[in-house]
């Protein structure tokens, strides 16, 4: 939530919350923290009725209850809103949602097993990622990510995928979050072949995969600014794997900083992107996310949820489909991408 300067509230002290050991369980009552005008967006963009909406949080859990009794899950109120939320109150698709976010841990175990802040440490201080501290207009977050500080002999980089799902942990919490959604920045300044030829189609289509039907949060905007020429083979790789939908957010600025200000204006930038909110800082953001380690080793660090369960046939991932194929297709495409350096 934010305060009255739109700075992002980080919520009471970890003492307060938990007094000694793990934060204390979400309340037993669910208690709305909209705003009159987001209650209304929520009703239009939503189809959140604030009058049925206990009612249909019931109606998720006992689907959950029914069809997957073992599905070891949160199944508290304000948990179950995220996904009904990101599929606009439909029941059978908020589900599908909820199981494929589960699902996902199952099937990329190298991201999520023993996922906690401070195992992604290293890849704040480098600068990859962070939120800038105020919302735009909108009420929408803004999370900016440099991969050109990331080099390939740094790091696996999958432990920037790790460092981004662990900060999109943090920034759904807030109902605000759920509502307005975030918008992504990306600044690719400094990338060039050995980053841009790193994450093949297989990755790609994984981290595609859990933004677009893993996880529940609405990508309003993607913002990329000082692309290089070879962004074109990036996109590439990227684009098959993309709903029409979202890849009609993805906005190409260049260096054009005026585009940007058009979409994201200056008061909310740092000086870094030609706004006036002083300079980028990483450290913030850092101390936010390091600062819930313990609520993430609760989420995180525990038995797979899934152990158990049989899930269905439309599960997210269906394991290394991409095959030669697709190994022939990124072989072709980082020819290209030497071509174009």
């Amino acid at each position: 939530m934010a305060d009255q300067n739109g700075q992002i509230d980080l919520g009471p002290p970890r003492e307060a919350m938990a007094g000694v050991g793990f934060p204390a369980p979400p309340p037993p009552i669910y208690a709305c923290t909209l705003t009159p005008e987001l209650v209304a967006k929520a009703r239009e963009e939503l189809q959140e009725k604030p009058e049925w909406r206990l009612r249909d949080v019931q109606a998720l859990r006992d689907m959950i209850l029914k069809e997957h009794p073992n599905l070891r899950t949160r199944l508290d109120d304000a948990f179950l809103l995220r996904f009904l939320r990101a599929r606009k109150f439909d029941y059978d698709r908020a589900l599908q949602l909820l199981l494929n976010y589960h699902g996902s841990r199952k099937a990329w175990p190298e991201v999520f097993q023993d996922l906690k802040p401070s195992t992604v440490k290293h890849v704040l201080d480098l600068g990859f990622l962070t939120v800038l501290p105020r919302p735009d207009p909108h009420g929408r977050y803004i999370l900016c990510l440099r991969p050109g500080k990331w080099k390939p002999n740094d790091y696996p980089f999958v432990d920037n995928i790790r460092a981004i799902y662990l900060t999109l942990e943090k920034l759904i919490q807030p109902e605000e979050t759920q509502v307005n959604g975030i918008v992504i920045l990306v600044d690719y300044t400094g990338v060039g072949l050995s980053q841009a030829s790193n994450p093949g189609p297989l990755l790609a289509k994984k981290v595609v995969g859990i933004l677009q039907d893993g996880f529940p949060i609405r990508i309003k905007a993607v913002n990329i600014v000082n692309e290089p020429r070879i962004f074109k083979g990036i996109f590439a790789i990227i684009k098959p794997f993309l709903k029409e939908k979202m890849a009609e957010r993805y906005v190409l600025h260049g260096s054009d900083l005026a585009s940007l200000h058009r979409v994201i204006p200056q008061s909310v930038l740092p000086q870094e992107y030609g706004g006036v909110a002083g300079r980028l800082d990483m450290s913030a953001w850092s101390r936010t996310l390091l600062g819930a380690e313990e609520e993430f080793v609760v989420e995180f660090c525990q038995p797979d949820p899934l152990e158990g369960v049989v899930m269905p046939d439309s599960m997210l991932f269906e394991g290394e489909q991409a095959g030669a194929h697709g190994e022939d297709s990124f072989r072709h495409l980082r020819s290209q991408l030497y071509y174009c350096y």
